[in-house]
């Protein structure tokens, strides 16, 4: 028998993991799958994002999970509903790649990289015939007949095809190739986009020049923090993160990073109030600052008494004054609701991720209402999500569903060839 002739041709543009998925959908749906990315390989912020351990997804409980997505949560319900945090585990074991279940529940291959599922992945993926295009940069429609148009290392090249999904990041590590170029292509067309944001970022603080260079890289583990939301809501976590020489970063601050950024948009400014002690309760705290100290200095007192020393101590000198520091009550409610001012967040490239892109009511299901035909997934659609596994599976389950949806779309009458040819131009 002769081999079945795909019925379909779609470009996939950006090899991330929403494109990668989007990919494999529509390969095992039958259509030609040809991937375009502006990098000189596919995956490059998935396999970066790995080095630290590739944390797949979580296990919490899925009711929870969901949750974990914030305003946007009730849009990517129906896309996480079909390939949730079990359905992302089950296909790395497709792949050959065993996963377990770490501390806090994260989720991780048990090679703990992200190098060898990568590559498993593209094998199967050109099995299923999918064709890649490295160095190819989308940069628009040609006016003409609304091609594709690339910049290639051998010149322009123009291509058409019957479907288009667009995996194209958001405007976090540019140099990984999410750089938000696409934001004027999409709004020429007529699609409402949200600005880009930092998401999972750090904050700058208007240290001293003192504790900046004192304290500089030094961790805060075991601490809490409460931030006020935009609407005034508060939020607390409890964990670990890292002074820098202009603000702060890390795990907790990531954590709650949404809020905060969200209150200095509102604002121009926000407080987080650190718990320097949080397992202990504020009576303990008083007790043991008041207790009296004879001719230890109350630096000395504090590091006996309550083991505060270090960037700890170096805090509550930095962020009280001489008369609140010296006064044992004012002292010892610092000690577990110390405000600390953070002024901005950090640039967007140098966020984990970013906020904004695509709006939802811009879509119809996964594709542009404005560009039928075409479809969009991952970071570049405006959602976010803390670190833990819910951005990748966010980004898994929004190429599926692009994927499915453009299958869908093309066994539509209304969306076959004669609108979108079927050919591929200029190979």
């Amino acid at each position: 028998m002769q081999p079945s002739v795909p019925s379909f041709r779609v470009a996939v543009i950006g090899g991330g993991p929403a494109g990668l998925m989007a990919a494999e959908t529509l390969a095992q749906g039958g259509a030609q799958v040809d991937v375009y990315d502006a990098m000189a390989s596919v995956g490059r912020k998935f396999l970066l994002a790995g080095r630290g351990g590739m944390n797949i997804t979580h296990a919490e409980p899925y009711a929870d999970f969901v949750t974990r997505y914030g305003a946007q949560a009730a849009s990517l319900r129906p896309m996480l509903d079909a390939f949730g945090p079990e359905a992302v585990r089950a296909w790395i074991h497709g792949l050959g790649v065993q996963t377990f279940v770490g501390s806090s529940n994260r989720v991780f291959p048990t090679d703990m990289k992200a190098a060898p599922l990568l590559r498993a992945w593209l094998h199967r993926l050109r099995e299923h015939g999918v064709r890649f295009h490295m160095r190819h940069r989308w940069t628009g429609w040609r006016s003409a007949d609304g091609a594709l148009v690339f910049e290639t290392p051998d010149g322009e090249l123009t291509v058409r095809a019957d479907a288009v999904v667009l995996a194209l990041g958001g405007g976090s590590w540019a140099r990984l190739g999410s750089d938000g170029a696409w934001i004027p292509l999409l709004q020429a067309r007529g699609v409402a986009v949200a600005p880009l944001v930092p998401a999972n970022c750090g904050f700058d603080v208007d240290w001293s020049a003192h504790f900046s260079e004192r304290y500089a890289g030094e961790p805060l583990t075991t601490v809490a923090i409460t931030s006020v939301g935009a609407d005034g809501r508060e939020f607390r976590r409890q964990g670990q993160f890292v002074v820098t020489a202009g603000g702060v970063e890390g795990s907790l601050i990531y954590a709650l990073s949404a809020a905060m950024r969200d209150q200095i948009a509102a604002s121009g400014h926000t407080t987080m109030y650190l718990d320097l002690l949080p397992d202990l309760v504020p009576e303990r705290v008083l007790d043991e600052v008041a207790r009296p100290r004879g001719a230890r200095s109350l630096a000395s007192h504090l590091q006996s008494r309550l083991g505060l020393k270090g960037v700890k101590a170096g805090l509550l000198r930095e962020c009280l004054d001489k008369e609140s520091y010296g006064d044992p009550h004012l002292l010892a409610h610092a000690i577990k609701r110390l405000p600390v001012r953070l002024v901005r967040p950090r640039p967007i490239d140098e966020a984990i991720s970013s906020a904004g892109g695509v709006m939802w009511q811009a879509l119809d299901g996964a594709m542009l209402k404005a560009a039928p035909g075409v479809f969009v997934a991952g970071e570049m659609v405006d959602w976010e999500a803390p670190t833990g596994g819910y951005l990748l599976t966010a980004c898994f389950a929004s190429g599926m569903a692009a994927g499915r949806d453009a299958l869908a779309w093309l066994d539509n009458p209304h969306g076959q060839a004669g609108d979108c040819p079927a050919e591929l131009l200029n190979r």
